[in-house]
């Protein structure tokens, strides 16, 4: 099983390209907390410099793809959802390099914003979603319940 889910900020802005098949493609890296080191623990590591978080490169494709450069931002909380994918290439200098990254099968956007440019938003308008109750449409049969209708 090769089944990987994290939640982290970005580290910098999704880069976008686009294959000669126009699939989109699109890699990011996002920081993750080591939880599991203690206060002081993360305190000496932050003294000396070193990180007190892991960094995953991410892969995603298509259509979620385009959705992470258009409204993703470095510093956003995500999710990610998917498998982790090895691999090796040569570089320019003739030394062979190993790369590993989570390839994404579902990304989640923990902050939302209206879009790069836009505002950052984790709190969500809950009023402005029950505009509809407000204004007494009827959302399919169902109708808000005052508290003393609730018979417990």
């Amino acid at each position: 099983m090769n089944s990987v889910i994290l939640i982290g900020r970005l580290t910098r802005d999704p880069e976008l390209r686009y294959l000669s098949s126009g699939m989109a493609v699109s890699r990011f890296s996002i920081a993750v907390d080591k939880n599991h080191l203690s206060r002081e623990k993360k305190q000496e590591l932050e003294s000396k410099g070193q990180p007190t978080a892991d960094f995953i490169n991410i892969v995603v494709w298509g259509k979620q793809a385009e959705n992470c450069a258009n409204y993703l931002v470095k510093g956003r909380l995500v999710g990610i959802q998917g498998r982790i994918q090895t691999g090796s290439y040569t570089a320019q200098d003739g030394t062979k390099r190993y790369t590993t990254d989570v390839v994404a099968d579902r990304v989640q956007f923990l902050e939302w914003g209206d879009s790069k440019q836009g505002s950052q938003n984790t709190n969500r308008d809950f009023n402005s979603m029950n505009r509809d109750f407000d204004a007494g449409i009827d959302m399919d049969g169902f109708h808000p319940a005052d508290d003393d209708d609730i018979p417990f």
